[in-house]
């Protein structure tokens, strides 16, 4: 159900584009094949290529993923930073008052995995991202350092 979700839109997106499967791979450097497998389901869009398309055509992540109905066009750039992702990690866990191994249970993550996420070791992955937002009612673009509100706008 949840990557139904994040492919619907971004179908909806391609088509708004008046894009074909094919353009659009050629764009983000994938085949049409691959295209296809992220709008029906079959396999999981990176978020590397999801903030490319989000930045190219100025489409939010939180309206491209489903979280909210309408897109907020943004002046700023996602820039992937594995440490500002961390901090805004660690920042929300602090705020929440939990601990990681509490939100890595809640999402089905391994603590190490999120650890990892948190300390910037590593570039979070699209659906535990999606996973942490949707199950914390967070911003996908507050979370990638793109706006400064952390709430999600419906």
């Amino acid at each position: 159900m949840v990557i139904i979700m994040i492919d619907n839109n971004l179908k909806y997106c391609r088509e708004e584009l008046e894009m074909t499967q094919e353009e659009l791979g050629i764009i983000l450097g994938a085949s049409k094949q691959t295209i296809s497998n992220w709008e029906t389901g079959y396999a999981f869009m990176p978020l590397t290529k999801l903030v490319r398309f989000c930045n190219l055509y100025n489409y939010s992540l939180d309206f491209v993923v489903g979280f909210t109905r309408k897109n907020t066009k943004y002046n700023k750039e996602i820039k992937l930073n594995p440490k500002l992702i961390g901090n805004n990690l660690k920042a929300l866990r602090k705020k929440l008052n939990l601990t990681q191994q509490k939100i890595s249970d809640k999402c089905n993550l391994y603590q190490a995995t999120y650890n990892h996420y948190e300390t910037g070791y590593s570039l979070i992955k699209i659906m535990p991202a999606y996973s942490i937002c949707k199950t914390y009612n967070i911003s996908m673009d507050w979370l990638v350092g793109r706006t400064n509100n952390p709430k999600l706008n419906k």
